[in-house]
């Protein structure tokens, strides 16, 4: 069965005072409930501000670190699930979900991109 990674983006300066809240934290954790039962749900996380990243590059062979936040970026990624489904429409249905649990306060974005398997898997 196909897996899919879906990238949560997010603008880091148009997110609630405050974070997530606690409707929203315990609706998250009720969907990640269903989606793990019924074997959709691979991994999922959150990830920490840019503040406290690095971004790193190979520029033909040269390696050059960027240390967080990187205020070019507008849209960055806030966080990640890898979910296994029998069809990206099906991928597209659990993302949907996950969106429209973040409710009215939120603006985020989620890119759903199928893993590309290695060769005989």
């Amino acid at each position: 069965m196909p897996r899919y990674m879906t990238m949560v983006r997010i603008d880091e300066s148009n997110v609630p005072a405050g974070g997530p809240s606690e409707q929203l934290m315990e609706d998250m954790g009720k969907l990640i409930d269903e989606m793990t039962k019924a074997g959709v749900l691979l991994d999922t996380a959150g990830l920490r501000p840019t503040a406290e990243g690095v971004r790193m590059r190979n520029n033909h062979g040269e390696i050059s670190a960027t240390d967080g936040p990187f205020t070019e970026s507008k849209e960055i990624i806030g966080g990640y699930a890898i979910i296994q489904a029998k069809s990206m429409e099906e991928a597209r249905e659990w993302t949907q979900r996950f969106l429209k649990v973040h409710g009215e306060d939120w603006d985020i974005t989620s890119e759903v991109r199928q893993i590309e398997e290695p060769p005989g898997a």
